[in-house]
């Protein structure tokens, strides 16, 4: 019998192991995992000129943290260009931090290149959550050249305007029960460590990035009634605000729909989906999932990880 139940474990982990990122998971447009610039763009050619779009927005990068996926985001940020970059909240991990130190390199660099592309003429906006809530007493001030607001009213290249918040004021568990939130941040932890175990094997396998932490939180009843409830209340605030739609982070799920008329848009993050929200030059929104580095010195598991999402 336990030699039965080894082999029925063993064969779920495989095909676990060999499953492709799922595209329907975003309802608009989602683009190339690379910058397409013409027939010789692909992903063995770091050297094409980055992709430049009107507005991009990323959330939920959680440095500080050993699930923060930060070779990928300097991959992203280096092959993706914009006129505005909006930092939608939990940029820095603060309540990991304060358990222990964890700061490797490739943080850092995360921070530096921010801070350069805000020096050479990009409009950074940080919007603070509840990780990185201790940047809200400077609402109003900037870090160099990156602006620090609580909230922001985006208005697109075709006139919608939307508005931009990290989420978590929208969050009853945060709000009222704060305690919960950081037992349940302590169990996702948990939960990250194993998804860094079974990617780093899919990566020694040759396949792409795939997200089984989000694959679990998706299958789970109650998380699944929680996004709903959480995307019907952003909607609800739009609407009071009196705008199109709503642009968000917080609970790690990138994606693009209409909710009662409205447009609900949240960015993902770079611990689980690595993804970024993008607006194009005539205001269309569009999911930009980045599940493999261009650049090879950017990660070693670049040669092998190539699926475009």
């Amino acid at each position: 019998m336990s030699r039965w139940l080894h082999g029925r474990m063993l064969n779920r982990v495989t095909t676990l192991l060999r499953a492709r990122p799922d595209a329907s998971s975003c309802a608009h447009t989602e683009s190339p995992a690379w910058p397409a610039h013409g027939p010789d763009a692909t992903p063995d050619s770091p050297q094409s000129a980055p992709r430049h779009y009107r507005t991009l927005w990323i959330s939920d990068i959680h440095l500080g943290t050993p699930g923060c996926q930060a070779r990928y985001l300097l991959d992203f940020l280096k092959h993706n260009e914009s006129d505005t970059l909006y930092l939608v909240g939990d940029i820095i991990d603060g309540w990991q931090l304060r358990r222990g130190w964890y700061w490797p390199r490739a943080h850092n660099d995360v921070v530096q290149k921010l801070l350069r592309k805000a020096r050479k003429g990009t409009r950074v906006i940080f919007v603070p959550g509840n990780h990185d809530s201790m940047a809200r007493q400077f609402i109003g001030l900037a870090f160099g050249d990156i602006e620090v607001a609580d909230e922001v009213i985006h208005v697109t290249a075709d006139g919608r305007r939307f508005l931009v918040t990290h989420g978590d004021r929208f969050d009853g568990v945060i709000q009222h029960a704060r305690w919960l939130a950081y037992i349940g941040d302590s169990g996702y932890t948990l939960i990250l460590a194993l998804n860094r175990w079974f990617n780093g094997l899919r990566a020694r396998m040759g396949y792409p990035y795939w997200s089984l932490s989000q694959y679990i939180k998706h299958k789970v009843k109650n998380a699944v009634s929680f996004i709903t409830a959480f995307e019907k209340v952003m909607i609800d605030e739009a609407r009071r605000r009196r705008c199109d739609g709503v642009i968000c982070g917080h609970i790690h799920k990138a994606e693009i729909r209409t909710v009662d008329g409205l447009v609900y848009c949240n960015d993902g993050d770079w611990v689980e989906s690595l993804s970024a929200l993008a607006e194009t030059a005539d205001g269309t929104l569009e999911i930009l999932h980045w599940t493999h580095c261009l650049d090879a010195a950017a990660s070693p598991r670049s040669a092998a990880v190539r699926q475009a999402a």
